[in-house]
Parts: structure tokens; sequence; C-alpha cells
């Protein structure tokens, strides 16, 4: 452990953060998310951090960079807070369910499930180009389906750890007609305080190298503005192209681990 604990300290570690950071925080403010898609695997990789603990630094690690792009997308009004807020109710009582349903569902069955809904969404992509003009209309019944795509999120990232932009992102923009700027702004508001409240489980389960999570965080804050004013500039079109091959890496990723963990079983 020792021997370990040191190479996760040492100058090329903490290069390897900065890097790892940097990445996270340009995709984060791009598309929306919290880019640990990215951190995850890059820690277990590079620094042979275990999946779990590779999780829950990549969590902590997800509030600075969150906060960062939710002010670079407010400033050009491009957040729809009390949604955002609905959303992120939904997605915390969403992941304590999906973590107790996770002894008892196949993980397998449920990536290749969760490939094919990627599939879905990145045709869909293709067909409907949201327009920036639109906007977020909040009723009674927009409340009420906000809040099940929340739930629905925070399920699935107890279930399969992935992150809420991946699933709310297209989910605003498709489902509600919202613009590509709206839904990145609003997901990244979500995700703060859903990230807290598994970041405050994780301490407490020592699942978290606040250390890491420290240089990684820091280092996304300085590119997350540079990626949300690069979304800015794309125009939807080009913006949900580029999107779209964010979530074909993904849906590659996940495949790769079903078809591990069909050859494990």
């Amino acid at each position: 452990m020792g021997d370990g604990f040191e190479r996760m300290r040492g100058p090329r570690a903490i290069a390897a953060f900065i890097g790892i950071g940097l990445g996270a925080g340009l995709l984060s403010g791009l598309f929306g998310v919290g880019g640990g898609t990215v951190i995850v695997p890059l820690l277990v990789l590079l620094l042979g951090f275990d999946q779990r603990l590779g999780a829950g630094t990549s969590l902590a690690a997800i509030v600075p960079t969150a906060t960062v792009g939710v002010i670079s997308y407010a400033v050009h009004g491009a957040v729809a807070w009390i949604p955002a807020l609905i959303l992120a109710v939904g997605s915390v009582v969403g992941a304590q369910i999906g973590t107790r349903l996770l002894p008892r569902i196949s993980q397998t069955a449920l990536r290749w499930g969760f490939v094919g809904f990627l599939v879905i969404v990145i045709v869909t992509l293709f067909l409907v180009i949201p327009s920036r003009g639109s906007a977020l209309e909040l009723s009674v019944l927009t409340g009420a389906l906000l809040l099940v795509v929340g739930l629905v999120t925070g399920i699935l990232a107890g279930l399969i750890g992935v992150g809420g932009g991946v699933i709310v992102v297209p989910a605003l923009m498709l489902a509600f007609g919202t613009s590509d700027l709206v839904a990145k702004g609003t997901s990244l508001l979500m995700m703060i305080p859903t990230a807290l409240s598994g970041t405050i489980g994780n301490i407490r389960n020592h699942n978290v190298d606040l250390v890491a999570a420290g240089f990684v965080g820091v280092a996304a804050c300085t590119t997350t503005a540079l990626g949300a004013w690069i979304a800015t500039l794309l125009d939807p079109l080009a913006s949900n192209i580029l999107f779209a091959l964010f979530l074909a890496f993904i849906a590659v990723q996940m495949a790769m681990k079903a078809i591990r963990g069909r050859r494990r079983a």
C-alpha cells in the first residue's frame, strides 16, 4: 500500500491528475456532463485506482467543475434554475434506490440496455435539432416529468455509475424541446447537489481520494468555462453531432464492460 500511495502522490501522479482535470473540464463545459466518463477510466488505467475509489474521487471533483460550468452558462442566460432543482431531487432519491437495487440486477443486462438507449439517442440527435430560442416552460405536468427524469437518472447512476448529464441533456433537448445550451447549463446545476450528496456518503465509506479530487477538480475548473464558451459558438447541428460522437464513445466503453462482465460470468 505504501508504494502505491507514494506513486499516487509523486510528480507524475500530480501531472496526471492535472491533465485528467483539464480534459474533463473541457468536456464538462462543452457537453454539460460531469466528466466522470473521462476521469474514472483514466484514474483506473493511469494511476491504478480501483473502480470504486475512482468513481468516488471523480464525483468529488465534479462539484467545483459543475459550479464553474453553471456560472459560465448562467452568464448566457442558459440555466433553468427551478427545473434543475426538481431534477436534482429526483436524482438524489433515485441514486439511493439504484444502490439498493444493485445486488439484485444483472450488470451485463443493464449495460446492454443502456447501450441500446444511447444508440436511440444518437440517432435522434440527427433527426431533432433544437432551436436556440427554445426555453423550458415549467408547468405541473412538466415538473412531474422532470421529477421522473431525475429519478431515472439517479437510479441508473446508482446501478451502473453513469453521470446524469448523459441522460439529462438529451432528455431535455429531445423530450422537452429545450435548447442545447439550456439543457447543458441545467444539467450541470442538477449535478451539484447530487454530487455533493454522493461525495458525503463516499467520504464516510473511505471511497474518495480528496487530494486527487482537489487536483482534478481545480484543473477542470480552468477549462470548463472554455468548453462552455465553445458550446455557445457552435450551431445546434454541430453541437448535436459532437454530442452524438461523445455518446458513441460512452456506448463503446459500456459495451466493452458488458462483454468483459459476461466473460467473467
